[in-house]
């Protein structure tokens, strides 16, 4: 009998607040697989909160060579490898180590290259950090920055980000490397009312597009939920195409939920009652 598709997941974990590990951990689940946790730190909350300096904060970088020494030495093997916040360079050595250890031929290397959003990298990514990051991502075979990641990985201005097809087809032709590695482009809006993601899969050559209805609302943690169905059901054998439509389409769902239900937006989406959605039959 075949195993359950077995996921290195190298996050942090926030204990308030939806997002990175809480959310990776049940979507992967969900959707027939199962997710090792390998967590970079852990935070009393995610950083969107208010006086967010007073959250507690616990690197975990010292119990991440150990834990793939254990791995290793059970025999562990994994499907794929799915990366995201990082809080060190030295962290991004360590993967890149993991990669060496793990990474077979038929291992998935899905690198979610968490820098910054509307425009501006996250404080603790210096511009060595950024290069650092750049230099992980061109191991992965997917990648899923968001506009802002998008922009620093070509080394190019937030403010140039193309508002047409062809310019957004251009870019993800880039981002891929010459067709190295499949691109998700999450955040993206080809018309007003309407957002979702440009892809590019290298298997293909193909670029496309995934969109849905726009909500009145951004929640933190979306593009962890995003990333972690396209994976999902990468895994489970779907194209790229339709696991970023899948994954377009589940996101807006809980948005919508989670906005019925008006609790706040600092929390993030209401993932947990629409997880059915993710499962098979």
């Amino acid at each position: 009998m075949a195993h359950a598709p077995r996921i290195a997941a190298i996050q942090d974990i926030s204990g308030f607040g939806r997002c990175s590990m809480t959310v990776i951990l049940p979507v992967l689940a969900a959707m027939g697989g199962q997710c090792c946790p390998l967590p970079t730190a852990y935070l009393s909350a995610h950083t969107a909160f208010p006086a967010s300096e007073k959250a507690t904060f616990l690197d975990m970088t010292g119990q991440m060579a150990g834990t793939a020494a254990h791995w290793a030495e059970l025999g562990v093997t994994f499907d794929a490898v799915y990366s995201g916040f990082l809080g060190s360079a030295g962290q991004i050595a360590l993967i890149e180590d993991f990669y060496r250890q793990f990474r077979g031929a038929e291992t998935l290397v899905l690198v979610d290259p968490v820098m910054g959003d509307h425009g501006k990298p996250y404080r603790t990514y210096t511009p060595d950090m950024c290069r650092r990051m750049g230099q992980l991502a061109a191991q992965a075979d997917v990648i899923t920055p968001n506009q802002t990641e998008a922009a620093l990985l070509l080394g190019e201005e937030y403010e140039r980000f193309p508002g047409d097809e062809q310019g957004i087809r251009s870019w993800l032709e880039r981002l891929s490397m010459d067709g190295k590695r499949s691109v998700v482009l999450t955040g993206v809006s080809l018309e007003p009312g309407q957002i979702g993601a440009g892809y590019f899969d290298r298997s293909t050559g193909r670029t496309g597009f995934a969109m849905s209805h726009q909500e009145p609302a951004q929640f933190p943690g979306t593009g962890d939920l995003f990333a972690s169905v396209v994976l999902g059901a990468l895994l489970r054998g779907e194209s790229l195409e339709q696991a970023t439509q899948s994954a377009a389409g589940f996101v807006q769902h809980c948005v919508a939920h989670t906005l019925a239900e008006g609790t706040s937006i600092l929390e993030g989406v209401q993932f947990e009652p629409l997880l059915g959605e993710l499962m098979r039959a």
